[in-house]
């Protein structure tokens, strides 16, 4: 979060370089960005649900699924979430809600299929952590901070740029012989990827945590390293994610992560999740 602060300071004073009123741009940046992510945040279990087309689990139908839940939930003293089914052929599952109380867990019907009783209770308790550990306030401040330094930059280029062409006239600032203008331009223009490399960064970091939470839960780390194994065998796309919503399933939902060419390192700099073959590795260190 500090790294998140340093940024948006950064990118103000190179708006007060270039334009003057710094401060002022980063309190609007900062507001229209923290309104827009209190309301994503107040309604994140609604809106993941519907944009990956989620159905309440029927409690018959389902039943070892709500049984695996429940006991979970006891055993870390948590309030048993809402539970819903993805009808996607995809073995995938993700958690959302603001806090314990107003949360619920989604699991796709490729991952019933695919993973036996222990596997799946490995998967439920990684996403049951993630609710213990508050992680969706953690990304939601996150992405306020990202969608802040995006929408300064992004104001601040467009300004400079419809600027550009206009007759000089006096009181103007004239950056063309300020080296600190150059400085502030390659700023702007690196700052998004950076905050958004800092916010992938995170989510990677709170995977790693759930991954270590869910073996505390269930006291069994083979279930959830076969789960793990079959994910990481499994090559079916996740149908059901977006990129809005791929840092909240719980292996990443989207082709091209796994590309080791040229690019690869770039690449993996903005993956929202750690290499399942890294995961599988600590988990077999405890």
């Amino acid at each position: 979060m500090f790294g998140f602060v340093l940024v948006l300071v950064l990118v103000g004073m190179a708006v007060g370089v270039l334009i003057g009123n710094g401060i002022f741009g980063t309190l609007i940046a900062l507001a229209i960005a923290s309104v827009t992510a209190f309301v994503s945040y107040w309604k994140s279990d609604s809106i993941a649900l519907r944009m990956s087309r989620a159905v309440p689990a029927d409690p018959v139908v389902y039943k070892r699924l709500h049984n695996l839940v429940e006991g979970l939930c006891i055993a870390g003293g948590l309030p048993k979430p809402r539970v819903y089914i993805v009808h996607d052929p995809a073995p995938n599952a993700f958690a959302t809600g603001r806090n314990p109380k107003n949360a619920a867990i989604a699991v796709t019907t490729g991952l019933l299929e695919k993973m036996n009783r222990v596997e799946l209770e490995g998967v439920v308790a990684h996403e049951l952590s993630h609710i213990k550990n508050y992680d969706i306030l953690v990304m939601t401040l996150a992405v306020t901070l990202v969608g802040t330094v995006a929408i300064l930059t992004d104001i601040t280029i467009r300004m400079m740029w419809w600027n550009g062409g206009r007759v000089a006239r006096a009181g103007d600032r004239d950056n063309r012989s300020n080296p600190l203008a150059l400085i502030g331009i390659a700023l702007l223009i690196l700052a998004p990827l950076l905050a958004r490399a800092m916010q992938a960064a995170v989510g990677r970091r709170r995977e790693t945590l759930a991954d270590v939470s869910a073996v505390q839960l269930t006291r069994y780390p083979p279930g959830l390293i076969s789960a793990l194994e079959k994910l990481q065998a499994d090559s079916t796309v996740t149908h059901s994610a977006s990129m809005a919503t791929a840092h909240m399933w719980i292996e990443q939902p989207l082709p091209g992560v796994n590309d080791t060419g040229r690019l690869g390192f770039f690449h993996k700099l903005f993956n929202t999740h750690p290499p399942l073959a890294d995961r599988i590795a600590l988990l077999r260190e405890i």
